[in-house]
């Protein structure tokens, strides 16, 4: 069976899911999140609402050092040719501090839009975003201590071309299996109705 047709199942429940996620390598599990259309995905982000709640150990596993680079292939379900719609969230602790977690967005298209950086956190401190999503990935704030070495330069999101994309952005995420998660974007307050689906790589 494939994810489309489990999706597809109105009895599939997301434990069953994430079992079948769990049961497949890194490869076969991004092959399948990447065939996931706009529908599929929105079903996906409903049924992850029963899943347990993602944490930000799910984005940097707590054996990490600081400011380590992890990896996140994604697949997007915004109005652009295929080759955009895939993209990675790559995410690092930042020097001593767990409660937050530094990232960008890397692609084919950070070279003319930006790295568009984020701040993640957790949501339990505001019933609505909780409602969202265990995490948010919020383009609000940008990174104020060091990232990794590797990173491009932190730019606000207000600078540049990428203020078009991020400016204003927060997206919600949901726990789906070991690796995968799914995240819902928001214009402020406004819910956009495109997700995107995560995978992350494991060294």
């Amino acid at each position: 069976m494939s994810l489309i047709a489990l999706l597809d199942d109105p009895s599939t429940r997301i434990a069953d899911i994430a079992a079948w996620l769990d049961a497949r390598s890194h490869e076969e599990r991004l092959a399948a999140t990447r065939t996931l259309d706009r529908a599929r995905q929105r079903t996906l982000y409903t049924r992850a609402s029963l899943a347990p709640a993602i944490s930000l150990e799910h984005f940097v596993p707590s054996d990490r050092a600081d400011r380590t680079e992890v990896r996140h292939h994604g697949k997007n379900t915004l109005p652009l040719p295929g080759a955009l719609r895939v993209f990675e969230k790559r995410f690092c602790r930042p020097t001593g501090d767990d409660k937050r977690l530094f990232g960008f967005n890397e692609g084919s298209s950070r070279p003319w839009i930006g790295p568009g950086y984020f701040v993640a956190r957790s949501t339990r401190d505001n019933p609505v975003w909780a409602s969202r999503g265990d995490i948010v990935v919020d383009y609000y704030e940008v990174p104020d201590g060091p990232v990794a070495d590797t990173w491009p330069p932190v730019v606000p999101n207000s600078k540049g071309l990428q203020m078009f994309v991020y400016k204003g952005t927060r997206d919600y995420m949901r726990l789906v299996s070991k690796h995968v998660s799914i995240g819902a974007a928001y214009k402020g307050e406004r819910a956009l109705d495109h997700y995107f689906v995560l995978c992350r790589e494991d060294v």
